[in-house]
């Protein structure tokens, strides 16, 4: 099993920036896939960055230039550093490990942009 816990979120002004944290724990293999999600109100949940153990990534093309995924590997810890951010950003954002055929996630980081 896998446990990843999220610290971060919280009220950001427009223009503002935020980091967000996971910490994966448990039976962790090499190569995974740590990522960000995020739900809007009313809206279906969007992958918003993944990044693997060999260094690639993925981003949605809204977020391209202003949002940044990273990790930390020897702690598989995972950040997403947002800048720039709008009120479109506003959404509960989930961190996620995926390896093996199998996707842990956290528990969710409430952001909020007022707008």
């Amino acid at each position: 099993q896998v446990r990843l816990v999220q610290s971060g979120g919280g009220l950001v002004q427009a223009g503002g920036s935020l980091t967000l944290s996971c910490v994966a724990s448990g039976d962790i293999i090499s190569f995974n896939v740590m990522g960000w999600y995020r739900q809007a109100p009313g809206k279906q949940r969007e992958l918003v960055a993944t990044l693997n153990t060999r260094g690639g990534s993925n981003y949605l093309d809204s977020v391209k230039g202003r949002f940044t995924i990273s990790r930390n590997g020897a702690e598989d810890k995972a950040y997403l550093r947002m800048n720039r951010v709008q009120p479109e950003a506003t959404a509960i954002y989930y961190c996620t490990l995926r390896q093996d055929y199998q996707e842990y996630w956290g528990q969710g980081s409430k952001v909020t942009v007022p707008s």
